[in-house]
């Protein structure tokens, strides 16, 4: 009998990640017939573009998923009701041995809690039983729950089964939380597994040419800005303030600003749209920041690894920059990647006009941090997950000791239980 997992993705973060879930179960399953793996994709429709979901899906070569719930957006409260509502009808009927979520949207909450209040039977005289959870990038805290993202993952990570963690730092978070070790498997990063895997074809992506970055076969100095956290946005006082140092950046470098849906509704609202140039226009001389729509996975890969500087309050393009070697500044007072500040090129400056143009000014004068990648951010993350859900042995070349020495309670802990 075939091992069913079903994954869970909602948002476009959620994309990246499952991406090298999936290309990991397929290998598995080409190498191997003595435990297939049933694997189903269920597609929440959180975070719903058709344009831009088939964007990703296409340049990720994800395959299109087995059932879409299409909640939409709302309140956090609503969608998440709506997804649990859509999702435990999926789970009755096809009752997988496990689900698997990824990263800390509202989609990886709702589809953890179904799961764990959920009895399944596979017919009549069957036994019933409750799937076991297994949450993808489990224990990053930013310490600061006034962040939903920090609720969520609080949650499913006390009710997961298997938690697979992408730094040293996730791991004493979880013991701290009383998670019990052998549920802790520290298996590295798969944001970085579909990073690598793509990077070359990235290459191949047309967008420095279509938004005018190259000049005689060379590519000009140009910053990239993403922007979405309602911490930042939804204060048009504090987003304003932010805009004048933004504007301050462009006078020595473009800026490019794919812009997140509910930053553009902030802009609209707030009245802030004189900041800004539209589109994929020539370049117009009068310093602005250039808004250009949403991009595929793809394009931004290749954009961000030829930036100058990456200007940013998301999670993921902390790591991706890291793995880069680009210089990163995060918009943000903390951070639930310690490792991209200890390793990589990430700078906390929040959402200080001044300190964002002296992080910036620093760049400009050559300031560039030697990352050093972070141990397991190797493209290997997914392949561990597999072999662990399937409690296969791990290869000790892959694994071996832990240099996470010492935990929260004093112990020595190896990496793989």
């Amino acid at each position: 009998m075939a091992f069913k997992i079903i994954s869970v993705v909602g948002a476009r973060p959620n994309f990246m990640k499952i991406a090298a879930v999936c290309e990991a179960i397929k290998e598995r399953n080409r190498q191997s017939i003595t435990t297939p793996i049933e694997h189903l994709l269920v597609h929440t429709g959180q975070h719903y573009d058709a344009n831009m979901s088939d964007f990703f899906f296409n340049d990720l070569e994800l395959p299109t998923p087995n059932l879409f719930l299409g909640v939409g957006s709302g309140s956090h409260s609503l969608q998440t009701a709506k997804v649990m509502e859509g999702f435990e009808s999926v789970l009755l009927a096809e009752c997988p041995d496990i689900v698997l979520v990824v990263g800390d949207v509202n989609s990886t909450l709702a589809c953890a809690l179904v799961t764990k209040k959920t009895w399944c039977s596979r017919g009549a005289g069957a036994t019933a039983f409750i799937p076991k959870l297994a949450h993808v990038e489990a224990g990053l805290r930013s310490f600061d729950r006034t962040m939903p993202e920090e609720v969520n993952r609080i949650v499913t990570d006390a009710i997961s089964d298997y938690l697979f963690t992408t730094e040293e730092s996730a791991n004493r978070n979880l013991e701290r939380e009383g998670i019990p070790s052998d549920k802790i498997h520290f298996v590295g990063n798969v944001m970085i597994d579909t990073l690598l895997r793509h990077r070359s074809k990235a290459q191949e992506s047309t967008i420095l040419n279509d938004l005018q970055l190259l000049e005689s076969g060379q590519v000009k100095p140009y910053a990239i800005l993403t922007l979405h956290r309602p911490a930042n946005v939804d204060d048009s006082r504090k987003f304003a303030k932010m805009l004048e140092a933004f504007l301050e950046v462009s006078r020595h470098m473009p800026i490019i600003f794919p812009a997140h849906p509910r930053t553009l509704k902030q802009i609209q609202e707030a009245d802030l749209g004189d900041h800004f140039l539209e589109g994929l226009a020539p370049f117009d001389t009068r310093v602005r920041i250039r808004l250009v729509p949403p991009l595929g996975y793809l394009d931004f890969l290749q954009l961000t690894s030829r930036a100058k500087v990456v200007l940013t309050d998301s999670g993921g393009v902390q790591e991706e920059t890291t793995i880069l070697g680009v210089p990163c500044i995060t918009l943000r007072e903390n951070t639930e990647r310690p490792v991209t500040l200890q390793s990589g090129t990430n700078v906390l400056v929040g959402a200080d006009p001044d300190k964002i143009i002296a992080e910036f000014s620093r760049v400009l004068q050559g300031a560039r941090p030697i990352p050093a990648t972070p141990h397991f951010w190797d493209g290997q993350a997914a392949k561990r997950i597999v072999q662990v859900l399937l409690q296969e042995p791990l290869p000790a070349r892959s694994w071996g000791i832990s240099p996470w020495t010492e935990s929260a309670t004093g112990k020595s802990q190896a990496i793989c239980s």
